[in-house]
């Protein structure tokens, strides 16, 4: 009798599918583009990584579901008194035995697939090395050097944009951290709601927010690790009385708050700098390299 597959091995050998799927795909877009074609081949790069990326993302979140309906159903087995039950009559012990042998295959198999997954960011690191991060933090810096800047890394943890502005104001001997900053850009959003409420579309239906989102969206600038984009630059510049200018690796400086007179804050955005992740450097006055002693 043939033995039915887990769900582990459904969902790898599902996996495997979509892989094959893509490389298939990825090889077609390759022979649809001359070699000679740089600005294309460029683009192609681009889109293969962004493809793999959203495949990638897919498998891990696929494989966090099913690990946390694993558990729930364990959960309810046990809810349902399954487990509770205390009987008399002792079990044949080739079934304890593969019970246990089951069990045990299950948690292979969720090893095996989190040994795959960390596999492969090591792999994506690597590539990273030689790849998208590596060069356009070499873009930026060359763009920082032209005016003896560097970049000064800020952590990723969702708060990088204000973790930046709270450096550049430091060096200029402002004492704003960054719960201030955070609380300063929503209040400055609900006061100004007219400015910002328009900009903010609900992602499910597409239409403008609600009042109650819009509050729900502010509440979340001020009180969590929402990640902060162009609004809530915007806001902090009407904070501030500060133009703030970001520089990236393939695009013009963008200037916000030109407006306001005095030296911007200097903001680096990042495509590709953790993974292919978006993220918020700062800046610092470039420091000259170690003269090399004379003999």
């Amino acid at each position: 009798m043939e033995v039915a597959e887990t769900p582990e091995e459904l969902v790898s050998k599902q996996h495997r599918k979509e892989k094959k799927d893509l490389q298939a795909k990825i090889q077609s877009m390759k022979n649809a583009v001359p070699k000679n074609d740089k600005k294309r081949r460029k683009q192609l790069v681009e889109d293969i990584a962004k493809l793999e990326a959203e495949l990638n993302q897919k498998h891990e979140e696929e494989l966090k579901q099913l690990n946390d309906n694993q558990d729930g159903d364990k959960v309810d087995t046990i809810e349902n008194g399954v487990e509770k039950l205390d009987l008399d009559v002792e079990e044949p012990k080739e079934t304890k035995q593969s019970r246990t042998s089951k069990a045990q295959k299950r948690r292979d198999k969720k090893a095996a697939l989190e040994k795959e997954r960390e596999s492969r960011i090591a792999e994506a690191e690597v590539m990273n090395l030689s790849g998208f991060r590596h060069q356009e933090k070499l873009k930026v810096s060359e763009k920082l050097a032209e005016r003896q800047l560097q970049i000064r890394e800020i952590s990723s943890d969702g708060h990088c944009m204000y973790r930046a502005v709270e450096d550049q104001l430091g060096a200029r001997g402002h004492a704003l951290d960054l719960a201030q900053l955070r609380t300063l850009t929503a209040q400055h959003m609900r006061s100004h709601a007219d400015d910002f409420l328009p900009f903010l579309t609900n992602p499910n239906t597409g239409d403008m927010y609600t009042a109650g989102e819009f509050e729900k969206y502010c509440s979340d600038v001020e009180s969590t690790a929402a990640w902060g984009g162009q609004l809530e630059l915007r806001a902090l510049t009407q904070v501030l009385q500060m133009p703030i200018e970001v520089i990236q690796a393939d695009s013009p400086t963008i200037v916000i708050g030109e407006e306001y007179k005095g030296a911007p804050v200097t903001l680096i955005y990042m495509h590709h700098a953790y993974g292919l992740g978006e993220h918020y450097n700062s800046v610092e006055p470039l420091k000259e390299a170690p003269k090399e002693e004379e003999s």
